[in-house]
């Protein structure tokens, strides 16, 4: 039997002069390249050049937009493609992303259209004939809410031929008379009731003409609100008087409200976690909140330059979509405080309304300019058909633009971006502001010993109606304080 041994001569590896650097043996493992690092950085970095060489996130404009500005966008949550838009000169279209085209118009109110909503397919369980068909609710400010059939068959062959297309009346359900005007609207998502919000918030039912029951509770005029579409009796509502309610339709009562310093213009749920939800503020930001604690903000998402109009989650509840008063458009993730991606262009004006699609992939913007554009979410994504050969190499791509991401180049290049001129200077103006701010304040505590130090996310709040147990941290802070004084007294 023959064996055989492991065996090295040492003429292959030590040196025949001293002066001579020995030779390393080399694994011929193409996995473990002695460059492997290096390689990969330089792959990392071609792949982050690349995704900012293709980014491009306009897709285009739906059809030819409204004659006025768009101020209500609303979801089909039981569709990828459709989307109801509605203007400033009460027309509310139905549209199909897909071919970017309307379904059909309404000249629905006499006024501007300040809600949208589109209900879930059960809206209508107690009357067979209306069982499976799609409704939309539309509120205005000339005191009426407006139930509205949008079954895409029936308006197939109804196309008028000239522009406008819009269709009088036809698809109307059922209207129903307030006593002043609305500002918000939406529907529950398991029965038909929906709520409005106005002079008073109501909480109606599809099937009576007369509002249910009132829940308001001490604001002056209700902005916006939203159902939870997960815990699906809860209810938030946004106040002129700069508060945010929230109220539990098990009980009919509200159950928790917050003062801030500036006004709400919108607020969004979590789909995913129930219990999480964002506003849209005027003070330039917008606020992650959990309603189990309001005493401060789970995170605070910066880098807007003026009001903040509209906020929205991505269907995935990672991220969340921005839309301001200075003509621009952010994207967020949840745990960052700073945007990961701005759009804008040059003939867009002040952005009232952005959405997320249901997908996640494309977001969707209203502006007063009349125009209802479309994004990609990520600005380097194409929706093409990929072979399995280019889906990998773009997961493996993303795999190192993540593990090299802290490297100085690569960071640059992936967070640099061209924003207009004006966004740029009030940027620079805003942060001299902010810089003076907290020089003032470290110059004052120097002399002011007692002076509390008030973090980032409770400087918005200027209180609460329930007050919530201290946490072990502001304990134990309040205790060293305690001790200081005693120490001073003694």
């Amino acid at each position: 039997m023959k064996i055989k041994t492991i065996k090295r001569s040492s003429d292959d590896y030590v040196p025949v002069k001293s002066t001579q650097e020995s030779q390393m043996p080399r694994n011929l493992n193409p996995e473990l390249h002695p460059f492997e690092r290096a390689r990969e950085y330089t792959k990392a970095l071609n792949a982050t050049k690349l995704e900012r060489m293709f980014a491009k996130p306009f897709v285009g404009q739906l059809g030819d937009g409204h004659r006025d500005g768009v101020y209500a966008i609303a979801k089909n949550y039981g569709s990828l493609n459709k989307l109801a838009t509605g203007s400033a000169d009460g027309v509310i279209k139905y549209w199909n992303m897909s071919t970017r085209e309307e379904f059909v118009s309404f000249k629905a109110h006499y006024g501007l259209i300040t809600g949208l909503c589109v209900t879930q397919p059960h809206f209508h369980d107690k009357k067979p004939d209306l069982k499976n068909q799609n409704f939309m609710l539309s509120c205005s400010d000339d005191k009426t809410v407006k139930l509205w059939s949008i079954n895409v068959d029936d308006y197939s062959n109804k196309r008028s031929s000239d522009n406008d297309s819009v269709i009088n009346e036809e698809g109307l359900v059922r209207t129903f008379d307030g006593e002043s005007a609305f500002q918000g609207i939406d529907s529950h998502r398991v029965n038909s009731t929906f709520a409005t919000g106005g002079a008073k918030i109501q909480l109606w039912d599809v099937n009576r003409v007369k509002p249910v029951s009132n829940l308001s509770w001490g604001a002056d005029n209700i902005t916006s609100v939203k159902f939870n579409q997960n815990e699906t009796d809860i209810l938030a509502s946004t106040g002129s008087d700069n508060s945010i309610v929230l109220y539990d339709l098990r009980t009919n009562s509200p159950t928790q409200k917050i003062v801030q310093t500036m006004r709400t213009n919108a607020i969004c749920w979590n789909p995913m976690e129930a219990f999480n939800f964002v506003i849209a503020n005027e003070d330039h930001n917008a606020y992650y909140y959990d309603m189990r604690n309001l005493s401060r903000s789970l995170n605070v998402f910066k880098d807007h330059v003026s009001a903040v109009m509209d906020v929205d989650f991505s269907p995935t509840g990672d991220e969340i979509v921005t839309g301001s008063y200075d003509k621009s458009i952010r994207i967020y993730n949840t745990n960052h405080g700073h945007s990961r991606e701005i759009y804008h262009t040059k003939r867009m004006q002040h952005v009232f309304q952005v959405k997320y699609s249901m997908d996640a992939k494309y977001i969707i913007s209203g502006s007063d300019d009349g125009n209802v554009r479309l994004w990609r979410s990520k600005a380097w994504e194409r929706s093409n058909v990929k072979t399995t050969r280019e889906k990998n190499k773009l997961e493996y791509d993303e795999k190192l633009k993540e593990r090299f991401r802290h490297m100085p180049e690569i960071k640059r290049i992936s967070r640099h971006r061209h924003v207009p001129e004006v966004i740029k200077k009030a940027q620079e103006i805003k942060n001299i502001e902010l810089s003076s701010i907290k020089r003032r304040e470290v110059n004052e505590r120097r002399t002011r010993k007692d002076m509390p130090f008030i973090s980032e996310r409770k400087k918005q709040i200027v209180g609460t109606v329930h007050k919530y147990e201290d946490t072990g941290r502001e304990r134990k802070r309040k205790r060293d304080d305690n001790k200081g004084d005693a120490r001073e007294e003694q």
